[in-house]
């Protein structure tokens, strides 16, 4: 006879696999020049689910991927990668991620990742960020929220 603790045990690993074997892990990489400019990261917007990964490859160097101070869930801590190293970041808790490169933030290097079906969070727009990240910026909260009136 199979215990009532193990018996619950067994159905929350067997319910939680499926969402599990399905995480996917996507690569962004951090150049100096891409199709879009100078400091970019490719691609600069994702579309996520929760339990999905990102993988920040220091294509050209110099680069680093951290979230942006006040553009992360509640809740959230952030994260800070290291100078010219990779980082794997996954993704478990639904909403917005500000994206920067430290180093190169006032000459632009931001991008946007959406976790689940989200709005991005009007709050977002009036964090201050460096002139040269605002028109970028700009761009991706709009991008964000086409796609969420598209669904």
């Amino acid at each position: 006879m199979i215990k009532p603790a193990r018996l619950l045990l067994t159905t929350i690993v067997a319910l939680s696999t499926p969402a599990l074997a399905g995480a996917e892990t996507v690569e962004v990489k951090m150049l100096n020049r891409g199709e879009k400019g100078s400091m970019v990261f490719e691609p600069d917007f994702l579309g996520l689910q929760a339990g999905d990964s990102v993988k920040f490859i220091a294509t050209s160097k110099s680069h680093n991927a951290a979230t942006i101070d006040g553009m992360v869930p509640d809740g959230h801590a952030g994260f800070k990668g290291k100078i010219n190293k990779e980082i794997l970041v996954t993704f478990d808790q639904p909403g917005f991620y500000g994206i920067k490169c430290s180093p190169h933030f006032g000459m632009g290097m931001v991008m946007l990742i959406k976790v689940g079906d989200v709005e991005l969070p009007q709050s977002y727009r009036a964090i201050e960020v460096p002139a040269r990240a605002k028109p970028r910026f700009d761009a991706l909260c709009a991008a964000a929220q086409a796609e969420v009136a598209g669904k």
